[in-house]
């Protein structure tokens, strides 16, 4: 039976992250993954990541997972794959099955780090083939270019649901509506920001009465629900489909903890089934400990910081540093884990209705029922501002911990400030010089450049695009609005694209003047 100083269970960004920290300090680490390839939900996340420069903030999820790989690979991390671990025992025995065979092996210590699993609800026709979660829609896309649908309805509105609905609209699928029983949006309003001026409708409060089809699905009928979640008769709305994305919430998978005695409870706030542990990942089970979504669902950037932190709390417990050295790097860790963890969507906020943001701006009401902030909203909010010529105009409306926008410009025309959840704000002495950093690096895809009036009756507007085919200057179409619909024509002027935009191409379009602080997407007429 072969013994390493630390196994880890699972290769997402927690657990890579702790082997990593683990493995720098001296100890002979090996990670187990039932799957092919490494880096669990990573490469499957196309879109660039929030939080700061500490959080690998405006990076791709893929391109962490890559960085994550190469740095468990010069650290000797031996990552085992297709090594399904199917017991934790006592003495921390963990059994193993690799192809045909069942393996035992021993540790000194032990990271869990399995993850969590997709949620998924029940309803007439829902075993149909063709009603799949948005994770599974996430794999089928980005890790093995397949299409999951041709017109999709997506049932969720959380930060899983409104970025998959992204996603499909970017790989050529039609997503013919974004449905939640919840009265508001879950996620985080950039993200149903930029779903909606596509021109995707959001029905909140409505769910799925039914899956149609005999043997796929061929279409789905919703419903309003009332505030106990009951169909309202007479709201029923049809809608041809051949794909029903479910994006309803992740459940942790816990059972090696709950096979090994470790202590658990049920805890909604962080999902479900989970172990009793300390923030540091320490279970009751000494030596074991856990990272990432098999404590509490959040999100790979807060994985990651727990898994670095799980990492360092083994290696003291092995005697690989000493207690003074744990500190002082764990305190650097809770401080990095503690930004991500502030603002509206802080885990401590699950739950509760917030309705003004910490500078005390009204919410948009709007934002939350429709997707979008309606024209008499957007102007509360202070990065949307008015100036003359080219200048950035923000519209990030609520209080989430992210802020590459601060340090992309050169020119430092945006500041939010200590606090990472405070909302961006143009400053007065702001000397625009186009450049698009701003543009390219918001995470949201909520900053504009905007020329108001350029002299001769029209308006250029900057916006972020990563559509393709790409179109060419000169070509003429419409533009839309924060909700989708045709507010003007409009004529690309340019369409930039630069290795430092990573992916993020500017397209300029040149709209009426009057339309410059409401054409928010172009798109080519048909």
């Amino acid at each position: 039976m072969k013994r390493f100083d630390l196994i880890v269970v699972g290769a997402g960004p927690s657990g890579l992250s702790a082997a990593i920290e683990a493995a720098k300090r001296g100890l002979e680490v090996v990670v187990f993954d039932e799957n092919e390839k490494p880096g669990g939900q990573l490469f499957k996340q196309i879109h660039k990541f929030f939080g700061s420069k500490e959080h690998r903030a405006k990076i791709r999820g893929f391109v962490i997972g890559k960085q994550l790989l190469e740095e468990a690979a010069k650290e000797g991390v031996n990552v085992v794959l297709n090594a399904t671990v199917i017991g934790l025992y006592q003495d921390k025995e963990v059994v193993v099955k690799i192809g045909e065979e069942i393996k035992h092996y021993k540790a000194d210590a032990v990271v869990i780090a399995t993850g969590a699993a997709e949620n998924m609800v029940t309803f007439p026709g829902w075993t149909l083939p063709g009603v799949i979660g948005a994770g599974a829609a996430q794999t089928m896309m980005n890790l093995h270019g397949v299409l999951p649908g041709k017109k999709v309805l997506m049932l969720g509105s959380g930060n899983v649901g409104l970025v998959v609905s992204f996603q499909l609209l970017q790989c050529g699928c039609e997503v013919v509506a974004l449905v939640d029983a919840a009265p508001r949006v879950g996620g985080y309003g950039v993200h149903a920001a930029k779903v909606a001026r596509t021109g995707v409708p959001f029905y909140l409060s409505h769910t799925i009465v039914k899956a149609e089809g005999d043997e796929c699905v061929t279409g789905v009928t919703i419903a309003e629900v009332d505030e106990k979640f009951q169909f309202i008769p007479g709201t029923e709305k049809h809608f041809d489909v051949d794909t029903i994305c479910l994006a309803v919430g992740l459940s942790p998978m816990s059972q090696l903890l709950k096979m090994a005695g470790a202590k658990m409870e049920d805890n909604p706030r962080r999902g479900g089934q989970v172990p009793i542990c300390d923030e540091y990942g320490r279970t009751s089970l000494p030596g074991v400990f856990v990272a990432g979504d098999v404590s509490g669902i959040e999100e790979a950037s807060s994985a990651m910081i727990e898994g670095r932190m799980a990492g360092v709390v083994a290696a003291e417990y092995l005697g690989y540093i000493d207690e003074t050295s744990m500190g002082m790097e764990l305190e650097d860790l809770e401080k990095a884990l503690d930004g991500l963890r502030q603002g509206m969507f802080a885990p401590k906020n699950r739950g509760k209705a917030i309705d003004k943001t910490e500078e005390g701006i009204d919410i948009s009401t709007n934002l939350l029922k429709k997707g979008y902030v309606a024209e008499e909203e957007i102007e509360r909010f202070p990065g949307v501002t008015h100036k003359k010529g080219v200048h950035p105009v923000i519209e990030c409306t609520q209080n989430i911990p992210c802020n590459p926008c601060q340090d992309a410009c050169p020119k430092k025309c945006i500041s939010i400030g200590s606090n990472i959840t405070s909302l961006p704000i143009v400053t007065e002495d702001c000397d625009c010089i186009n450049c698009g950093m701003c543009v390219a690096s918001c995470s949201g895809q909520a900053i504009f450049l905007v020329d108001e009036d350029c002299g001769d009756g029209t308006a250029t507007v900057t916006l972020p695009y990563e559509f393709l085919p790409l179109p060419e200057e000169g070509t003429k179409g419409i533009a839309l609005g924060r909700s989708g619909k045709k507010v003007c024509k409009a004529e690309v002027v340019s369409v930039k694209s630069a290795k430092a935009f990573d992916k993020t191409h500017l397209l300029t379009m040149r709209v009426p003047k009057e339309y410059a602080m409401t054409a928010r997407f172009f798109k080519v007429e048909k």
